[in-house]
């Protein structure tokens, strides 16, 4: 049988700082904006990102090759096999990783970077569409935090008295959630056959090299405005591409998955703290609310399947 895995304080540290890293992320791409176009900024960060990986995973190769020097035909053959099928899946990842980042990148134009980071949260809840869809079972508590999340997005994002009077930057943050939630149905197939920062790295490189495509094409970056988001392009790349996703790694090690997904969505309200510190953004009173009830959502979302186990809800 296998061992149940229990939480310690270094996988809550670690996560908690991942999600903090994520979190303040909002803020530094709200601030790179100001002096680069969506297409720069994130063709900048994911190559940084996939750079600050490679060594990572360079090590970790001359480890193994170490640890086996006198491999076998076959046993060669299958590790070739496998890096292969890493690249394949990075590809894809790469390619849905480029369209979700770019969706939430242009949000920026037209919306806050708090109300961003709630509205991408909201993939937690396509996942569970889209598992339903494929054939994955979904409690009625899931289904609640549903009801409950679209409450909260309706506060979040509605003017009263108006109800179509929807921000551009809701609907592509919408639909930034909508890839989002593909991309991560697709780590959770791939993550069972392929290294999962090799993935990451692939992806990086692909999604970057994408990015840099688009903005040759329909953006005019200048070295100058480059280096005026040197610090957001810094930490974006850095912090948010390459390190919070290593410490994500190393803290689910020591961390029982439902009480590591609540951790890492904090990283919803790390932003609008972020946000309100350093941008000096403000939410209304129903946005607050709209917050809050999204945010409770979130928790209910990622505690459903255990309390439906336990309780048959």
């Amino acid at each position: 049988m296998r061992r149940k895995k229990q939480t310690s304080i270094q996988g809550v540290l670690l996560l908690l700082l991942t999600a903090l890293i994520w979190g303040c992320s909002f803020v530094s791409q709200s601030l790179g904006m100001e002096h680069v176009g969506a297409f720069t900024f994130n063709g900048i960060r994911t190559v940084m990102g996939a750079l600050v990986l490679t060594p990572i995973i360079i090590v970790g190769r001359r480890g193994l090759s170490r640890a086996k020097r006198d491999w076998t035909d076959y046993e060669h053959s299958v590790h070739m096999d496998g890096i292969i099928e890493e690249i394949k899946y990075g590809l894809v990842l790469g390619v849905v990783f480029f369209i979700a980042s770019n969706l939430q990148q242009f949000a920026f134009y037209y919306s806050t970077a708090g109300k961003i980071a709630f509205i991408t949260a909201f993939y937690i809840f396509f996942v569970a569409l889209f598992g339903m869809l494929i054939g994955k079972k979904v409690s009625r508590l899931k289904w609640l935090s549903v009801a409950f999340a679209l409450v909260g997005l309706f506060y979040l994002c509605i003017t009263p008295g108006d109800m179509l009077n929807i921000n551009k930057g809701d609907i592509l943050a919408l639909l930034c959630a909508l890839a989002y939630a593909v991309h991560i149905l697709l780590i959770e197939r791939f993550v069972e056959e392929a290294d999962s920062i090799t993935l990451s790295c692939v992806q990086f490189f692909v999604a970057g090299i994408m990015s840099c495509i688009c903005m040759f094409i329909f953006e005019q970056p200048s070295m100058d405005a480059i280096l005026s988001a040197a610090g957001p392009l810094l930490y974006a790349g850095i912090l948010s591409c390459g390190i919070a996703y290593t410490t994500q790694m190393i803290g689910q090690k020591y961390a029982e998955a439902t009480v590591a997904s609540i951790l890492m969505s904090m990283e919803s309200v790390f932003a609008v703290i972020a946000a309100a510190i350093i941008l000096h953004e403000t939410l209304i009173g129903r946005e607050i609310v709209g917050c809050a009830v999204m945010f409770a959502s979130i928790i209910l979302s990622q505690v459903a399947d255990k309390i439906a186990e336990n309780y048959g809800w």
